[in-house]
């Protein structure tokens, strides 16, 4: 039997932990969720919290929160977390061990190794950071490898015939971009380039300065000395964010906020794309610079790159794409989840060091673009059937999207919707596959916002819905034949492929389904407690049973406290006794 070595991305924002099955690469869920908030907290006993916990406490807590420390990691600095001082390396090695622990229970046994990504543009100094944490985490990392051959490890791992990959690398915190040979599954990095300051933080603090001026303005408050106040604002500028990806239009609401002059303060602020992209295009410019550097370096222009490869959460932001387009000319590549493909691509490096046979990593994705027409400028001149996509063409599925249109006439009572499939600028070469009519419009001035959303799932069912922004009047149809041209055999194979992937994960969620998640958490430790039973004292051993009965009777009495303080208590012994 190959020994298991998972594969890990420590990221900023979120980690994740992945392993190879059976030729098949797994990211493991935990309490059915893949991605886990990189963000480490101390709890009002002073048990530790990783995650989605900690994450939620930040609203609350924030003094006692850390959330992305891979930004310090290779500085000798240090983080006060509930009072004590901590080095970027033990913060990041708290966040490894639970996702050790995820593996662990996931697979039943001990995990002793590990391969671990870091941007490719990290400094000898993180990387050793990155390796250190590791250890701490009682993890033998048996290699540190770059997110963009991790990537490319992914997209690349079948490829037989010579490609040249560029992959672009926009994460919570750093950037980089990167040219990459592969062939034969043999994955080279030609050159990189990158910030490892720049990443989606710097998007939210846009959002979080917009808010602020907001707030100054109409309400005459300074937010910025209530850290609570702040932590809330900085979590609405998040998901703000998170909305605009697909949507032309994000509303900000929180109710609360504080109290100034014995008033409550409220937030109500809607936030359109336009207006965001606008405040994070000059960092989108010095991500294009760094690409242009790595092309030099790599001796290569935009027309010798074959393939681009999202990775990174904030690649999700529609200008990006857009720009990427513009530069070489087609469309960047995302068929795996920008925010999974690193963790996958260093499953596939762990387990080519174990010696297991790893099959390409297949995933189920919509062949053709999708979108609708509209008034615009085609070679220069004004056109009336310009294509606006919407979906595009190797986006995983399912998918779904929304974009803002305005009307083009005074008093404009209707909208003829034509939804196409194709990739020509001119819709009416591309395949028209449906036609609705919006009608009783209001009586206004050209402007009247209709916003339009494509909604494609897995079986090439394509949903379309257009609404006119200030009433919410709406008309939708089905269109059940979009992918009518994708092969039956290939979409098949695809799906069934696809379904294995995830196959290992709904039996872990299922088996998770009935227990809070307060339960689950207790059930996780009590196995590991166990585990060490024959390892340490008498004296270490009596204190956890101890406290593992008081769980199990807690558990039988429904007593949520007392099963949350029991619990906080085991994993602060459990944090300190294992290896």
């Amino acid at each position: 039997m190959n020994e298991i070595i998972i594969g890990i991305d420590l990221g900023t924002t979120n980690s994740e932990v992945a392993i190879v099955e059976n030729g098949q690469v797994t990211v493991i869920a935990d309490n059915g969720k893949k991605i886990l908030p990189s963000v480490v907290g101390i709890d009002d006993n002073g048990g530790i919290l990783v995650g989605e916990t900690a994450r939620n406490q930040y609203l609350v807590y924030p003094e006692r929160t850390i959330k992305s420390i891979k930004r310090l990691m290779g500085q000798d600095t240090k983080v006060d977390l509930g009072g004590q001082l901590y080095a970027p390396q033990e913060i990041s090695a708290i966040i490894l061990k639970r996702l050790k622990a995820i593996a662990e229970h996931y697979l039943n046994q001990p995990v002793t190794k590990a391969v671990i990504t870091v941007p490719a543009y990290f400094s000898d100094a993180q990387r050793q950071a990155t390796h250190e944490a590791g250890q701490i985490a009682g993890l033998e990392v048996v290699r540190i490898i770059n997110e963009p051959t991790a990537a490319a490890l992914v997209y690349g791992s079948d490829q037989t015939e010579q490609k040249r990959m560029l992959v672009y690398d926009l994460g919570g915190g750093t950037f980089d971009v990167s040219v990459v040979n592969v062939q034969s599954g043999v994955v080279e990095v030609l050159s990189s380039h990158g910030d490892n300051h720049l990443g989606g933080d710097d998007f939210d603090q846009q959002i979080v300065n917009h808010i602020v001026d907001h707030l100054q303005e109409t309400q005459k408050v300074d937010v910025r000395t209530n850290s609570k106040a702040m932590a809330r604002i900085t979590r609405a500028a998040e998901n703000a964010k998170f909305v605009l990806s697909d949507q032309p239009y994000a509303t900000i609401e929180e109710e609360y906020l504080l109290e100034h002059d014995g008033i409550a303060v409220h937030l109500s602020l809607e936030l359109s794309r336009t207006a965001y992209e606008e405040m994070i295009a000059d960092y989108i410019e010095v991500t294009l610079d760094a690409l242009h550097i790595a092309l030099k370096g790599a001796k290569l222009t935009s027309s010798y790159i074959d393939e681009i490869v999202l990775v990174g959460g904030s690649t999700r932001t529609p200008c990006i794409r857009e720009r990427l387009f513009d530069i070489f000319g087609f469309e960047p590549q995302s068929a795996v989840d920008p925010d999974l493909c690193v963790a996958m691509g260093a499953a596939i490096q762990a387990a080519m060091i174990s010696g297991q046979q790893v099959n390409a990593v297949l995933v189920d994705v919509t062949p053709y673009t999708y979108g609708t027409s509209a008034l615009g400028f085609l070679y220069g001149e004004s056109y009336p059937y310009q294509f606006c996509p919407i979906i595009h063409k190797n986006t995983p599925l399912p998918n779904r999207k929304t974009e803002a249109y305005m009307t083009a006439v005074d008093g404009q009572e209707a909208v003829d919707v034509t939804i196409y499939q194709g990739e020509d600028p001119d819709a009416l070469n591309n395949t028209k596959i449906g036609e609705f009519l919006v009608e009783g419009l209001r009586d206004v001035p050209a402007g009247n916002v209709i916003t339009l959303t494509l909604d494609l799932d897995v079986n090439g069912i394509l949903h379309v819905s257009a609404t006119e922004k200030a009433t919410g009047l709406q008309k939708s149809i089905t269109i059940k034949n979009a992918m009518a041209r994708f092969e039956q055999d290939a979409l098949s194979t695809a799906q069934q492929r696809v379904g294995q992937l995830f196959g290992q994960n709904v039996a872990f969620a299922e088996e998770q389904s009935n227990d809070s998640p307060e339960i689950a958490e207790a059930r996780r430790l009590i196995a590991k407690a166990e585990a060490l039973f024959e390892k340490i004292s008498n004296e270490d051993k009596e204190d956890m049973v101890n406290l593992i009965e008081d769980i199990h009777t807690a558990i039988e009495e429904e007593a949520d406290e007392r099963i949350r303080a029991a619990v906080a208590k085991l994993a602060d012994i459990l944090y300190y006794l294992e290896p």
